[in-house]
Formats: C-alpha cells, sequence, structure tokens
C-alpha cells in the first residue's frame, strides 16, 4: 500500500467515526448503562464489525468495477443520494432541537451484549453503506489486491475501535456525556454541513469526468 492511498482512507476513516450517528448513540447509550466496561467492550466490537463490513464491501466495488462501468456510475450516485439523506436527517435534528435523550442506568447491562451490540450497528448503519459507497470507488479498481484490500479494511478496524473506545473512557469522567448531549444540536447542524459539501464535492468530480 503506498501512502498516497493510506492517507485519504484514514482521514476518511477519521470522520467517519467521528461524525454522530446511530454508532455513537449505541457507544453512548451502552456506556452510561452498563459503565466504563461495556462502552470500551461495545467499542471494540464496533471496530471489528466495521473492519470486516470494510473488506466486503470493498471487495464488492472492485467486483462492481470489474462488471460495468455503469454500475460503478449508479453506486456513486447512490453514495450521493445517500449523503444528501443524511444530511437531511442530520439538518432536521438540528432544526427541532436535536435528537438526543436521556440515558438512563440499566443494571442488567453487560460486556458481552455491549460487544455484540457493536458489532451489530457497524453493520446496519446507514451512514456507514453511504460513506462506503461514495468514498470507495475513487480509490477502489478492479485489479487491487486481497491485501491491500485486508490493509484498508485493518486501518478502518483501528480507527473506528480506537476511537469508540476512547469516547467510552471519555464519558465515564464527570459528567461530560451530559455535556456532549446538550450540544447534540451544534454537532448535527455541523454534519449536515458536512455531508452538503461532500456532496457537492463528489457531484463536481462526477460532472468533470463527463465527457
Amino acid at each position: 500500500m503506498t501512502l498516497e492511498l493510506v492517507l485519504p482512507f484514514i482521514a476518511v476513516f477519521a470522520l467517519g467515526a467521528m461524525s454522530p450517528g446511530p454508532s455513537l448513540a449505541v457507544v453512548l447509550r451502552n456506556t452510561l448503562a452498563g459503565g466504563r466496561r461495556q462502552g470500551v467492550l461495545t467499542g471494540l466490537g464496533h471496530g471489528l464489525g466495521f473492519g470486516v463490513y470494510a473488506f466486503l464491501a470493498a471487495i464488492g466495488m472492485a467486483a462492481a468495477i470489474a462488471a460495468s462501468e455503469d454500475l460503478v456510475l449508479g453506486l456513486r450516485w447512490l453514495g450521493i443520494g445517500l449523503l444528501l439523506y443524511l444530511g437531511a436527517v442530520y439538518g432536521r435534528s438540528a432544526l427541532s432541537g436535536g435528537s438526543a435523550k436521556k440515558l438512563e442506568h440499566s443494571p442488567t447491562a453487560n460486556g458481552r451484549s455491549g460487544f455484540v451490540q457493536g458489532a451489530l450497528i457497524a453493520v446496519f448503519n446507514p451512514k456507514i453503506l453511504a460513506w462506503m459507497l461514495a468514498i470507495y470507488a475513487p480509490f477502489i479498481n478492479s485489479d487491487i489486491d486481497t491485501p491491500v484490500l485486508l490493509g484498508i479494511a485493518a486501518i478502518g478496524m483501528i480507527i473506528d475501535g480506537s476511537w469508540y473506545t476512547s469516547v467510552a473512557l471519555f464519558l465515564t469522567a464527570g459528567n461530560r456525556a451530559e455535556k456532549l448531549q446538550a450540544m447534540s444540536r451544534k454537532i448535527d447542524a455541523a454534519m449536515a454541513i458536512l455531508m452538503f459539501v461532500f456532496v457537492g464535492v463528489l457531484v463536481v468530480e462526477l460532472l468533470s469526468a463527463v465527457p
């Protein structure tokens, strides 16, 4: 893997992990409900699930490129559509005052369930699907080697798992979780803007590629 390939993926995976969404909500909920141990295990589970998803998505993208250029173009536009949808969701949440809810402590919470929940939300989070479709296409080609795909997935797994475990550790000190929830409206607004900026960049790139 070259530095030119690695750096964009590091930036993309970091931005994707840090952006608010269903994954962050699950980590927040499990950390507040089950404490530091469950929060950390949820983050580790999410990192593992994300790494597997990133590998399978890269294989699927490479296969799509090999099968049809029109299919790749369609996937890119689908990714743009998903980013638009997510931007609208974040924008609506910001305008309505945020979607964060008070999370109550659950005495039945345990680390194993947190790990499983973290892995599952990484696979079924629609934001991650949009991110993969929109970002992978410029970098993945039909003859990319499997070790490279594994390396990309490993980068995503390490960054994602590290971020969410750090969130869990951070939240278990003081009343930081409540402060973060209080800022949810501003965070949602910033994410809506970021999504639309990504859409604009991707649309310009696609249109500039049209002969």
